[in-house]
C-alpha cells in the first residue's frame, strides 16, 4: 500500500484498498469504470510516466497507475504542473487505478497548411507545456504548437521522455504546429527524415536533381556564417536547414547569403535525398532612383560580409564602396553572392547620390 498524507477522503480510500486486499483473492476484480471509489484533482508532478501518474494534491501526493482501460481521451497530455482530474477506482496490487483523466480549457485554432505535412521522431523534454511540445530530434531540438484539434488517438499518454511520432504542418502564425502525435509503436517510423534539418556539408554537383514529389515547402530564417556559394546553412526557430544550390535555383529575388542575412527559401526533397532550394527571396526595399546609365563604370573587388540585399559592400583597391542593388537582376557566372567572393561590377551614379550596381559578373 502506498502512503498518502493522512486526511478524511485519503483515508476512506486506503480503507477501502486495504478491504480489496483482504478479500479472498478469487472475489478480487480487476479495475472497471463501476468501480470509481473518488474523483481527485491536482497537479501532475515530475516522474510521471505512461504507466504511472504522481500526482500532487490539497491532501498530498498520489500514486495513481495508469492501465490500458484508462479514459484519457479528454487529456493525453500528462506534463509537469498541468492541472487534471482523475476518477480512481481500487486495483488488486494495492494501487489507486486511474479511470478517467480529464481536463477543461482549449486553445484558439490557427489555420494550417496541410498541403505540406512533415514527419518528425522525437523524445519529449522537460521544456514541453500544455501548449509548446519541444522534441528532441536527431537533428536537434524543435518546438511545435499543440492545438486543440491536434490528433492524440494513437497516443496513450503524452510525457516527458516520451518517444513519439509527430506530424506536423506551418500554420498562418507561422509556427510549425502537431497535426498528430502517436506512441512511436502506434505509428509507422517515417523511412525519411522529413523534418527538413541537418547540418552535413554536401559536394556541389550541376547535375540536374528529379523532384520526386513535385511538392516544394518554404521555411524563413538567417544565413549561417558558413555558408558557401554551393551550400546554404539557414538557422530557423525549428534548426538549422542545409539546402543545395544548383544551376536551376532562383536567385534573383535572394542573390545575397552573407551572414545574419534575413531569405525564405523555397525548397524540395530530391531523389538523392537532400534538401534543394528551388528559389530564395531576401529582404529588399524598392527604390525610386533615377540613374544615369549613359555613364558606367567597372569595378572589381570582394564581397564584404556586410553586404544586404539593398546594398552591396565591395572591397576594392581603392576601398570599401557601398552600391545599391536595385537596379540588377541577378550576378553572371555565379549563383550567389557569398563573404569574400571577387566579383566585377558595372555601375552608374543615380539621383540619390549613390552608386548603383547594374550588373555583376563573378571573376575566376
Amino acid at each position: 500500500m502506498k502512503k498518502y498524507k493522512r486526511s478524511a477522503k485519503i483515508c476512506m480510500t486506503a480503507l477501502a484498498a486495504c478491504g480489496m486486499l483482504l478479500a479472498p483473492a478469487a472475489t478480487r476484480m480487476e479495475v472497471q469504470a463501476e468501480e470509481v471509489i473518488a474523483t481527485v484533482q491536482g497537479k501532475v508532478m515530475e516522474g510521471t510516466t505512461a504507466k504511472l501518474l504522481y500526482l500532487d494534491t490539497s491532501d498530498g501526493k498520489m500514486e495513481i497507475k495508469i492501465d490500458g482501460s484508462t479514459s484519457t481521451g479528454n487529456c493525453k497530455m500528462l506534463l509537469p504542473d498541468k492541472k487534471i482530474s482523475v476518477s480512481v477506482a481500487n486495483g488488486n496490487d494495492g494501487y489507486l487505478h486511474a479511470v478517467t483523466i480529464s481536463e477543461n480549457g482549449e486553445n484558439p485554432s490557427v489555420e494550417l497548411d496541410t498541403s505540406k505535412v512533415s514527419n518528425v521522431v522525437g523524445t519529449v523534454n522537460e521544456k514541453t507545456t500544455e501548449n509548446v511540445l519541444h522534441l528532441d530530434t536527431a537533428q536537434g531540438e524543435m518546438e511545435l504548437k499543440i492545438d486543440k484539434n491536434t490528433d492524440l488517438s494513437n497516443c496513450s499518454v503524452l510525457v516527458v521522455s516520451g518517444k513519439y511520432v509527430v506530424s506536423c504542418a506551418r500554420g498562418e502564425d507561422a509556427y510549425m504546429h502537431a497535426l498528430s502525435i502517436a506512441d512511436v509503436a502506434a505509428a509507422p517510423v517515417p523511412s525519411t527524415d522529413t523534418s527538413q534539418t541537418g547540418t552535413v556539408s554536401q559536394t556541389y554537383s550541376q547535375t540536374p536533381v528529379v523532384n520526386p514529389t513535385g511538392e516544394t515547402r518554404s521555411v524563413t530564417g538567417t544565413v549561417k556564417d558558413n555558408s558557401e556559394e554551393s551550400t546554404l546553412y539557414l538557422a530557423t526557430s525549428e534548426g538549422t536547414f542545409t539546402f543545395k544550390i544548383d544551376d536551376s535555383t532562383d536567385t534573383s529575388k535572394g542573390m545575397v547569403m552573407t551572414p545574419e542575412n534575413k531569405m525564405m527559401v523555397t525548397y524540395f526533397r530530391g531523389s538523392d535525398n537532400l534538401l534543394h532550394a528551388t528559389s530564395l527571396m531576401g529582404v529588399k526595399d524598392s527604390s525610386s532612383a533615377s540613374v544615369d546609365t549613359s555613364s558606367q563604370a567597372t569595378v572589381i573587388g570582394t564581397v564584404k560580409g556586410k553586404s544586404t540585399e539593398n546594398i552591396l559592400v565591395l572591397d576594392t583597391s581603392a576601398g570599401e564602396m557601398e552600391l545599391k542593388m536595385d537596379k540588377v537582376a541577378g550576378p553572371s557566372g555565379c549563383k550567389v553572392l557569398v563573404e569574400g567572393k571577387k566579383i566585377s561590377v558595372t555601375c552608374s551614379r543615380g539621383d540619390d547620390a549613390y552608386m548603383h550596381a547594374l550588373t555583376i559578373t563573378a571573376v575566376k
